[in-house]
């Protein structure tokens, strides 16, 4: 792995939490009530795999993750995620860097959020793709639910062929306590699936201080290759 780079990434959002107080100072300088205007966020991650959409792009090896966020009060934000993957190299020793811009806005009791992804691989740029995603998420109960689409048009490097992904998803809390019940199903058709369909369920627990664990079983039916066979994932994030 290239433990350089993946270093790099993950303190740069370190860093960039410097950057808010800064602002934060400025702002009551000038008007002591004045509410910020940008949020800026990051996450640090280790999992025991990188499962996206089912399938591992880490060749079932443990994940490293780092991502950076900006969100303005209007709504608008883009992000930055980076993650090691494998490449074909039977390592999980390339790096995956999504970037992310795109508008959430609450209408009453419906979230609309919608943007786009390009998902880019440091190791092989010839696999860089274009994605876009919108999605209405609301409450049911205790419950936050959501549905969503992502769609990648035709392009060369996803061999000339377009892709849609669609999904619901949703988190109970269990009780008053700090664990809550997660589940995602998702159906995808084109370039990275053939009536692929994808599942998960897991348990996640806020553990204080930033930090959140989970546990999830994760699994896919006609996947295009072995990576999507089940298997249970654990996680230990680091949100500032």
């Amino acid at each position: 792995m290239k433990i350089d780079r993946l270093i790099a990434l993950i303190c740069a959002p370190l860093a960039l939490t410097a950057l808010p107080g800064a602002a934060h100072a400025q702002d009551a300088a000038g008007d002591s009530e004045a509410s910020p205007t940008w949020d800026l966020s990051g996450e640090v991650g280790v999992l025991t795999d990188y499962r996206f959409r089912g399938v591992s792009l880490s060749g079932k090896s443990p994940e490293v993750t780092a991502s950076v966020s900006l969100a303005h009060q209007s709504g608008f934000y883009g992000s930055a995620w980076a993650s090691n993957v494998e490449l074909g190299s039977g390592k999980a020793d390339d790096l995956e860097v999504d970037w992310t811009v795109g508008f959430s806005k609450d209408v009453g009791k419906i979230n609309l959020d919608v943007g786009g992804v390009y998902y880019s691989y440091l190791g092989n740029k010839a696999l860089n793709y274009f994605e876009g995603y919108g999605s209405i998420g609301t409450k049911v109960g205790p419950a936050d639910v959501k549905v969503g689409v992502a769609y990648a048009p035709a392009q060369d490097n996803i061999g000339g062929q377009d892709n849609t992904y669609v999904y619901v998803s949703g988190e109970v809390p269990l009780g008053k306590g700090p664990v809550s019940l997660h589940g995602t199903f998702g159906f995808e058709n084109g370039a990275f699936g053939d009536h692929k369909k994808d599942w998960m369920v897991g348990l996640s627990a806020d553990l204080g201080s930033g930090l959140t664990g989970s546990v999830d079983y994760v699994d896919t039916a006609h996947s295009l290759t072995s990576n999507g066979a089940p298997t249970a994932v654990a996680s230990l994030k680091f949100g500032f």
